[in-house]
């Protein structure tokens, strides 16, 4: 939607001030607060980062790397690469991938975001800390959480306070103003309407990605009877849902 980035101005300050200095950074927040749509927004203007959207697996990383460097023309890939192209990198081993983007990111200054990790091991905090260390490349992380369980073996690559920020839920007006932008936007209507959006701001708890959803739901004829909406159904199936989103 248009209003993904809806009250973020402070935010949005922040990262791209942060970016720019090119450091570690963990950012981290709770699922839906907006922490992909942020770092989106400002990555046309950060030229010199490689954004991974999902790093389940540092084999995953270091191939969408070599990828995206192959696209970006890198010397060091495309010797690698060959007359085959793009087609070698995916054909290429482990191994072998992780040999090229390694000399690839010691020889230039890139900088690599990893988006939508999974409680990372061991063996993939190991190779960020190669990446950091050997390959000179600072690495931005986005996590729920700075704990263990969201976070992993990454955690202590973050030791000190200055090296995350938090982006925040909404506070209760902020939340309050963005649920009905996206009620405007979607044309929610019912007879019931505000006692629904009191509902969304106490359920989601100021979380945009969560009262997204639940407006979304609200446009669903199976939560419609008549001219109103219906909140506790709707509810159940949204906890069910967004549980297993963020699990």
């Amino acid at each position: 939607m248009s209003d993904v980035l809806f009250g973020r101005d402070e935010e949005l300050r922040e990262l791209r001030t942060r970016l720019a200095k090119r450091k570690l950074l963990l950012i981290h927040g709770p699922e839906g607060v907006g922490k992909t749509s942020l770092v989106k927004a400002l990555l046309p203007d950060l030229d010199s980062y490689l954004y991974c959207p999902e790093s389940t697996t540092i084999h995953s990383v270091f191939r969408t790397v070599m990828e995206m460097l192959w696209h970006r023309q890198n010397p060091r890939v495309r010797q690698s690469c060959g007359r085959s192209g793009i087609d070698a990198v995916r054909a290429k081993s482990s191994t072998n991938v992780k040999g090229v983007v390694m000399d690839a990111l010691h020889e230039s200054q890139y900088c690599l975001i990893l988006d939508h990790i999974k409680r990372p091991p061991y063996a993939f905090a190991s190779a960020v800390r190669e990446i950091v260390n050997w390959g000179g490349t600072p690495v931005v992380t986005l996590a729920r959480s700075v704990h263990m369980e969201d976070v992993g073996f990454l955690q202590g690559i973050y030791p000190d306070k200055s090296d995350r920020y938090e982006i925040l839920n909404f506070d209760r007006e902020l939340a309050a103003r963005f649920a009905e932008n996206v009620a405007t936007q979607l044309n929610v209507a019912a007879e019931n309407l505000r006692e629904f959006l009191d509902k969304v701001l106490e359920y989601s708890h100021g979380n945009p990605g969560a009262i997204l959803a639940m407006l979304k739901m609200a446009t669903h004829a199976k939560y419609r009877s008549n001219e109103h909406i219906k909140i506790a159904p709707l509810y159940i199936d949204f906890r069910m849902s967004w549980q297993a989103v963020t699990r």
